[in-house]
């Protein structure tokens, strides 16, 4: 499913803005997403869907670009997010040009790997941190029902964004 097509400014500016609508949606409106007090990862969400449609590239820009926008937003040391992101990026946008991965199943199951990873490493770097903290806990407590919930919210979130990206291309004379 990776597309190779050349891009304009105007291609690159429209996914910027999209990457970071997704992570001011999850940074100022998270009462919005919340179910039981678990809130998806919008952002590793798109990570997963650009590694996937444009490759491991697109991915890593991606991540840089909204884990950028997380750490500042958060209370968090900058390049935690980003961090995490671009080595979920790398590691899906390789790991995606050897699966199938056109099936909604392979999606979703691709986006909970990714976020239970990225959980792994965010709060390992945290625990490096800050050691007080604990780390098994937070992981059970947040990272595993965010990664449940990310990959629940996969299928609505990589058909919108799909949808968009596809009539942006038909529009502009693209695939």
């Amino acid at each position: 499913m990776i597309r190779i097509k050349r891009h304009s400014l105007p291609d690159y500016l429209f996914w910027f803005g999209i990457v970071i609508l997704a992570a001011l949606f999850q940074t100022n409106w998270p009462e919005l997403l919340k179910l039981q007090e678990v809130s998806p990862d919008i952002v590793l969400v798109l990570v997963v869907y650009f590694a996937i449609a444009f490759g491991e590239e697109r991915a890593m820009i991606t991540a840089l670009t909204g884990g950028l926008y997380l750490d500042v937003a958060s209370n968090t040391t900058l390049g935690h997010h980003v961090f995490c992101y671009v080595l979920i990026g790398y590691f899906c946008g390789r790991l995606s040009t050897r699966l199938i991965s056109e099936h909604e199943a392979i999606k979703a199951g691709l986006v909970f790997i990714a976020s239970v990873l990225q959980g792994v490493l965010f709060f390992a770097i945290q625990y490096v941190q800050q050691p007080g903290g604990g780390m098994i806990y937070p992981f059970l407590t947040n990272a595993i029902p965010c990664a449940f919930y990310s990959a629940v919210v996969t299928p609505i979130v990589f058909i919108t964004v799909e949808r968009v990206f596809h009539r942006r291309e038909a529009l502009t004379g693209g695939m």
